[in-house]
């Protein structure tokens, strides 16, 4: 169930996964809201035939001032993300058993695990879950056009598709650091989505969202509170 369709009486004490994203550039071939579709996609799957789980609208802001350096991108930084995201999950508590966030956007860490901490430290069952993919590129790049190409075909300019920086993000932090994203990549494009497809990018999914319900399976949150 989507919480934004229900009316009050019909909301279930189920546990409620909030998706987490960011309006930031994505290169000029991604929308700008490409990190919270992907963890709203994520959540509904994952959700999908179990009752006992109840997708919440996304977050569609982050902290995304190392993006700043492009228009479009909207960040409300790490302080405010923080505190949005304990409120969220002090007011869920209230009639939600459990709470997950499930985060979209790399740029929100280490703030969503912090956010978790204070939730758990007073006594709520919350935790948080990363749409993660192994061995995947950093932004923008071959995994991130892979899953907009599965979820939505026609938000993906694959004319505007060309590769970025490609050196591994360990020999790009220091200048990203420094100057941010457009710092290294003047189209903000962190890898190479040349070679994305749609069928990757379902296989990415399945994986993502096999491991957030085998996560919510198991309920055993590491020390900073991700499910594992």
């Amino acid at each position: 169930m989507n919480l934004g369709d229900a009316t009050w009486p019909g909301v279930p004490a189920a546990t409620l996964l909030v998706p987490l994203g960011a309006c930031e550039q994505h290169g000029p071939h991604l929308p700008l809201d490409t990190d919270a579709r992907i963890a709203a996609a994520v959540a509904r799957r994952a959700a999908a035939d179990d009752d006992a789980l109840l997708v919440a609208p996304p977050l569609a802001y982050g902290a995304s001032g190392e993006h700043e350096g492009f228009p479009g991108t909207l960040s409300i930084g790490h302080e405010a993300l923080r505190a949005v995201l304990v409120e969220l999950g002090r007011s869920a508590s209230r009639w939600a058993p459990r709470l997950v966030f499930v985060n979209g956007h790399g740029g929100n860490l280490p703030t969503v695990p912090d956010a978790v901490a204070q939730l758990r430290a007073e006594g709520r069952d919350a935790a948080w879950s990363p749409c993660v993919v192994a061995r995947g590129d950093a932004h923008a790049g071959r995994t991130e056009t892979s899953i907009l190409l599965a979820l939505d075909p026609a938000a993906v300019r694959q004319e505007a598709a060309a590769p970025g920086a490609t050196a591994p993000l360990a020999e790009l932090l220091p200048a990203l650091r420094a100057g941010g994203v457009a710092a290294v990549s003047p189209t903000g494009v962190l890898g190479d989505p040349t070679g994305a497809t749609a069928e990757e990018g379902e296989r990415m999914l399945a994986g993502i969202t096999e491991a957030l319900r085998a996560g919510l399976t198991r309920w055993s949150p590491d020390p900073t509170g991700r499910l594992t």
